[in-house]
């Protein structure tokens, strides 16, 4: 079984940055890849970045939807079962609540509880 511990979002005006963490515990399982994904109101769950393989981020494989490359920035801390999303330049239509995931090298899916992230003047 593996926990993901969700924290960082918050409200912040368009143009600002936040940082989301979260933190993969109470697990032996190895993960093999970790990200995020979001949900607005009345749309679908989305990608918006995943880091995957390697043993460091430097050797990870790094995916971004098309709408937040050049602001987000993902990365990982294999040691810590820990990723990051860096996310700057704030629009109003990355408002969401954002879901850590987590996938192991057993191909098990896993889900934090998500954090909202609103983006508003």
């Amino acid at each position: 079984q593996v926990q993901l511990v969700e924290s960082g979002g918050g409200l912040v005006q368009p143009g600002g940055s936040l940082r989301l963490s979260c933190t993969a515990s109470r697990s032996t399982l190895r993960i093999y890849a970790m990200g995020w994904y979001r949900q607005a109101p009345g749309k679908q769950r989305e990608l918006v970045a995943l880091i995957s393989g390697g043993s460091t981020t430097s050797d990870s494989i790094t995916n971004y939807a098309d709408s937040v490359k050049g602001r987000f920035t993902i990365s990982r801390d294999n040691a810590k079962d820990t990723v990051y999303l860096q996310m700057n330049s704030l629009k109003p239509e990355d408002t969401a609540v954002y879901y850590c995931y987590s996938r192991t090298y057993t191909s098990d899916q896993y889900w934090g509880q998500g954090t909202q992230v609103t983006v508003s003047s």
